[in-house]
């Protein structure tokens, strides 16, 4: 009998320790709290809102963003009051960070800080609920980007984003202001000074004094900006340079605004503004991990690092060691170290073209060749490479593509960009690159196939055949304005991309359900989905 005693009450015993460390190590796992960042994109471009979301959702990261409707696009410009309320409502005590475009939050959007009616005062005041935030959440880290205004150089390039006038003096308003930034720095030549001189008779006085009090409105808020990086308001600032050149008003107030917050750790202002969001993202992902990558960049053979890309106003190396250090990556002179190759597809002779440039045409040129070859071997050594795809601007290098496809390389590397400007896409690939260190491999695959189809197949091939098919669609509209012929150009691009994957892809299945959108109205980006696949490595 005492012996049965004995072995119930060790029993009881034993039942109670599993109950309790059971109930122990649940208690733990509720303990662990999932990465979750909130991010305010400063429009709704699938490129900036859905994919950038989508990079960090596969790196295991839960994205709090505003719904599609509050983000404003080209043609509405967004309401910063609503989006205010929605980041009030949204900054919960879970949120591990919060990524937050300025240019939403003091415009509505990046198109509205260009387009926008507010008079200083409104934009200052909302730039100081920044500090009514912090105030709010004091330990949530706060990672702010926003940009200086971009000075297209002409008015086509302006793409509608500007007001009406910079349609018809955009390119004379640019050379106005290149000559202003060029006096600064150098001086005018005689013959440049008769050009200014007539220039600021051409320009309507009206125009340009609307232009430059926009920029001034801008070079404020931003100045105040810096002033709550000083004060620790933020833990990290990053203003990017949209489009822009060597001389021009962009590159002007950029040089003003980094001597403004010059000793500042936690300041930087970069080429580029796109991409800035992803770049902060991962910064917001190393800093919680307490890591950081370490990042070799492989140029091209030639110009190289020097290479002032188009849209852009510094070499190349410069923006992307600010992408790497924003990043909260570490660059390594050593390769072998390397967690990282950033590959980087320039022209050996500096230049940058345009993806429908006749040139594109899938013939191998200088340094085609050289630059497979090298990411061959850092892949057949085992190495995770990020392809910075910018010989071209607003499209892959299609030379450069065929080889990947002909050697088998486009699902053996990491990461891959090639849209829009050159540091949109060399940033892009690093920070996807960064990130997909925490994917799986048919994650990653997938990030790569998106890219493919969006900056090969459709940028630099697509979009040039569809826009010529647009003439044969009833209705009004055109490349800008798609309005009337908007579904049919859809119906079209698709079809074309289906064929394009069929012939390049041919590895993934779901071509047939590839569907393409044009949310902006217009051909210059699309939304681009697709269905399953095969697994490609």
């Amino acid at each position: 009998m005492i012996r049965k005693k004995f072995w119930n009450a060790v029993c009881i015993l034993l039942s109670l320790m599993i109950f309790f460390t059971g109930s122990t190590a649940c208690a733990a796992k509720k303990k662990v709290v999932q990465e979750k960042i909130l991010y305010i994109p400063h429009d709704s471009r699938p490129i900036v809102n859905k994919q950038t979301i989508e990079i960090l959702e596969k790196a295991g990261v839960q994205v709090i963003a505003p719904p599609v409707e509050l983000l404003g696009d080209r043609e509405n410009l967004g309401d910063p009051d609503l989006l205010w309320d929605w980041l009030n409502k949204n900054a919960k005590k879970d949120l591990t960070a919060a990524v937050i475009s300025s240019d939403a939050l003091l415009y509505g959007s990046l198109v509205g800080s260009r387009k926008h009616e507010y008079d200083g005062d409104t934009i200052l005041a909302r730039a100081d609920l920044f500090k009514e935030f912090r105030r709010k959440h004091k330990k949530l880290p706060l990672y702010v980007f926003g940009s200086i205004m971009r000075t297209p150089r002409t008015g086509l390039a302006s793409g509608y984003e500007e007001p009406d006038y910079y349609r018809y003096y955009g390119t004379n308003i640019f050379r106005l202001t290149e000559l202003m930034d060029k006096q600064e720095l150098e001086g005018l030549t005689p013959r440049e000074i008769k050009e200014f001189n007539f220039l600021q008779r051409l320009i309507p006085t009206k125009a340009i004094e609307d232009w430059m009090g926009r920029r001034e409105k801008n070079f404020d808020a931003n100045k105040k900006l810096i002033d709550y990086a000083r004060d620790k308001t933020f833990d990290y600032l990053l203003l990017g340079r949209d489009d822009n050149a060597p001389f021009s008003q962009t590159h002007n107030e950029g040089r003003k605004l980094l001597e403004y917050g010059r000793g500042l750790n936690d300041y930087l202002t970069t080429a580029g503004i796109d991409e800035i969001g992803l770049v902060l993202l991962a910064r917001a992902v190393n800093v919680r991990a307490n890591a950081s990558p370490k990042i070799f960049v492989k140029y091209n053979w030639g110009r190289g690092a020097q290479t002032v890309p188009a849209y852009s106003d510094e070499p190349i190396d410069e923006s992307i060691r600010a992408a790497i250090k924003t990043a909260g990556a570490t660059l390594t002179d050593d390769e072998s170290r390397a967690d990282f190759i950033l590959a980087v597809n320039t022209n050996p002779a500096g230049e940058t073209y345009e993806a429908n440039d006749d040139i594109n045409n899938g013939e191998i040129r200088y340094g085609t060749e050289f630059f497979v070859d090298t990411v061959q071997d850092y892949v057949s050594g085992g190495k995770k490479v990020l392809v910075a795809d910018i010989a071209f601007a607003n499209g892959s290098d299609n030379a450069l593509m065929e080889q990947f496809k002909q050697r088998g390389l486009l699902f053996k590397i990491q990461s891959y960009a090639g849209w829009n400007t050159p540091t949109n896409a060399s940033g892009f690939a690093l920070g996807t690159g960064i990130l997909s260190a925490r994917m799986k491999d048919a994650a990653v695959d997938e990030l790569l196939l998106r890219r493919y189809l969006d900056d090969w197949a459709y940028q630099a091939n697509v979009r040039q055949i569809g826009a010529a098919q647009l003439d044969w669609i009833d209705g009004d509209g055109r490349y800008e304005f798609l309005n009337d012929k908007r579904d049919s150009a859809e119906e079209t691009c698709a079809s074309l991309l289906q064929s394009f994957a069929q012939r390049n892809l041919p590895k993934f299945t779901g071509n047939d359900n590839i569907r393409v959108r044009f949310p902006w109205n217009r051909m210059f980006e699309a939304e681009i989905s697709f269905g399953g696949r095969k697994n490609a490595r």
